[in-house]
């Protein structure tokens, strides 16, 4: 700034403080109004628009994605450019030069004029800082799934469906059934006794929302001795599994929503043949995932008989073997034709399985307990083919509702 321009401003500077207003009242009367603007704009944001409440905070939980305000989302962007070992350089040397950059410009910058027309260096350096950010901003904003994307298991409704069933098969079949049908729980420390209502009936699946089934297994229910299976809570399931399981309900015990195809071929059971012998890991293995191993796995009060693989079924327990290759005394067919015997009570304590699951466990067993579909093969009769999924022609031991018609009535609230 040479001396004529220096000369032109403080005569300006006092001509305009000889004119100007007042600091106290007129200065602080019109910053009051602003702010009281603002405050009546933010007022009316929450109470019309609000913020969407995220779950309460989770360090065990893996599959959250920590999201930051939009206001620092270019911040998060840029530092997919500097990944790794040069993430330091996204950090801290970049912001760094920003910040330095923006201290310096006063001083690089020394015209005295205000109009934007001679002041190329100042609104040029700040534009591409603007222009910068809201880029960064822009596509962080276009590449980042939504939180509830993010949180599920799967990358498709089939898969979370199939995922949701096998959480359901080990978290919740003790208390309320293979097929939700409740009744009085059985075999479970502390639940002895207590009657649960059905979770598959249109009184439940069509009065709650997703969100209020979700709510429900987060929380629990304590009042109605439901422990919380949320993490955030005390329990073991991660918000992603959480909804695995309400989606898997919904769309198997609410006839309103149709099961995807590919998901009833999935879960379905081969039809055996008339001299067919089912293998374990054909026709068995689902069956127990279904409605045992919810007990019988570690942790769980089952006199240790653990069913979780096919060297479990044959050799774990208390009154180990359960399973005897073509003895139809053994214990497994006994408990599961409703027998009460010193090994157990009826199998599974809360409802029979269906006849055609027993058949298949019946068959398994005097066929002689073959553990592979090829050892079932070897030890038919000659000419019986290993049978295959035929979509028209499947037992779906998991995924079709039942009849709800048949449960007793109970007296309880039902819980997920």
């Amino acid at each position: 700034m040479n001396e004529e321009h220096k000369k032109q401003y403080l005569d300006k500077y006092y001509q305009a403080k000889q004119k100007g207003v007042k600091f106290f009242p007129d200065i602080i009367y019109k910053d009051l109004l602003i702010v009281f603007a603002i405050f009546i704009i933010l007022i009316m944001l929450g109470t019309f628009i609000g913020v969407k409440n995220e779950p309460r905070v989770d360090p065990n939980d893996s599959a959250y994605v920590p999201r930051p305000e939009w206001y620092f989302l270019f911040l998060f962007q840029m530092l997919k450019y500097f990944p790794g070992e040069i993430e330091w350089v996204g950090t801290t040397v970049v912001p760094g030069l920003a910040v330095l950059v923006l201290f310096l410009l006063p001083f690089i910058d020394r015209n005295p004029y205000r109009h934007f027309s001679k002041r190329k260096i100042g609104i040029g350096v700040m534009s591409l800082i603007v222009l910068g950010m809201v880029f960064l901003t822009v596509q962080a904003a276009a590449t980042t799934p939504p939180s509830e994307e993010a949180d599920t298991l799967a990358s498709s409704l089939s898969e979370e469906i199939l995922a949701g069933s096998d959480l359901y098969s080990i978290q919740c079949v003790e208390c309320h059934g293979g097929e939700g049908e409740g009744g009085e729980i059985k075999g479970v420390e502390g639940l002895e006794g207590v009657i649960v209502n059905p979770i598959n009936s249109q009184d439940m699946m069509y009065t709650r929302t997703d969100e209020t089934l979700y709510n429900i297994i987060d929380y629990g229910q304590p009042n109605l001795q439901m422990p919380p299976f949320g993490t955030a809570n005390g329990g073991e399931l991660g918000p992603g599994e959480m909804r695995a399981i309400v989606t898997f309900m919904r769309y198997t015990w609410d006839d309103r929503a149709e099961l995807p195809q590919e998901v009833t071929a999935a879960s379905a059971i081969p039809v055996l043949g008339p001299d067919e012998i089912p293998s374990y890991e054909v026709h068995v293995a689902p069956i127990f995932k279904r409605y045992c191993i919810s007990c019988h796995r570690p942790g769980k009060e089952n006199q240790n008989n653990l069913m979780q693989t096919y060297d479990e079924v044959m050799n774990t327990g208390d009154n180990a073997p359960n399973v005897i290759p073509g003895d139809l005394m053994s214990n497994l067919i006994r408990m599961i034709n409703r027998e009460d015997i010193d090994a157990g009570g009826p199998m599974p304590p809360t409802k029979g399985l269906k006849p055609e699951l027993i058949e298949i466990l019946t068959r398994w067993v005097l066929g002689g307990a073959p553990n592979t579909a090829a050892e079932a093969a070897a030890a038919a009769p000659a000419g019986v083919a290993p049978s295959e999924v035929v979509p028209s022609e499947v037992i779906t031991t998991t995924l079709t509702a039942p009849d709800v018609t048949a449960i007793p009535e109970a007296t309880t609230t039902p819980a997920p």
